[in-house]
């Protein structure tokens, strides 16, 4: 069950348990998956730490810590679950899987953090580092202290106007779930340069700045480019 997940963080769990308790909320069953998530905040905030502090060696702790909250809030993890498709993984109690659980961003975003306190246990940090690292490769590139509070659709949005190429259109793939739980599936398409990206999140908007930020990855675009 769990294979297309583990193709999808590129990591083959050694110790299925850890996974599986990963991916078990609280009110599933007592063994649950807090005390990874513990774990996977500690490792989230040391790996977003270092490559910060690589990839601004002149920046002071102030903007580093900026910087690193943006990262590690709940929206982004819950962006990030999303992209994994996460939720259909997660053990939930009959009650909160009637209520929506599987699509709250509360819920995804902590087990997201407990699958990476099960790889940093499976594995080791070194290898907890590249998991992470991958999956907010494009949210990392496309950081800039000059620019750090424009979003992704605000980037993309710059990028295009600076070669005077037409907007991008975002189009509603689907919507899946409860009406009080939905998950929105955006896509966003650049005609001109042949790019389509996609993005999943619990509104409009946030899907619609994932596909955006998937975009600039496909574009390879360089946040400090004018």
């Amino acid at each position: 069950m769990t294979d297309s997940l583990e193709k999808a963080l590129d990591y083959v769990y050694r110790d299925k348990s850890l996974l599986s308790a990963a991916l078990t909320h609280r009110s599933h069953s007592a063994q649950h998956n807090e005390r990874l998530e513990f774990l996977g905040d500690s490792i989230l905030n040391a790996v977003i730490a270092r490559e910060l502090y690589a990839k601004f060696p002149d920046a002071p702790e102030g903007d580093l810590s900026r910087l690193r909250a943006n990262l590690v809030r709940q929206d982004s993890l819950h962006s990030l679950a999303l992209s994994l498709s996460l939720g259909g993984y997660i053990r939930l109690g009959e009650g909160e899987l009637k209520s929506g659980g599987a699509s709250r961003p509360s819920i995804l975003a902590d087990a997201l953090e407990a699958v990476f306190g099960a790889i940093w246990l499976d594995g080791g940090f070194e290898v907890a580092s590249t998991v992470i690292c991958r999956l907010y490769g494009a949210m990392l590139g496309g950081l800039s202290l000059e620019r750090p509070n424009k979003d992704a659709k605000t980037r993309l949005q710059e990028y295009l106007q600076a070669r005077r190429l037409p907007l991008p259109k975002y189009l509603l793939i689907s919507t899946d779930g409860e009406a009080h739980a939905q998950v929105f599936n955006m896509a966003c398409e650049i005609e001109r340069l042949h790019v389509r990206s996609e993005g999943r999140g619990g509104s409009r908007r946030a899907a619609e700045q994932m596909a955006a930020e998937k975009a600039l990855e496909m574009l390879n675009f360089n946040t400090d480019e004018r």
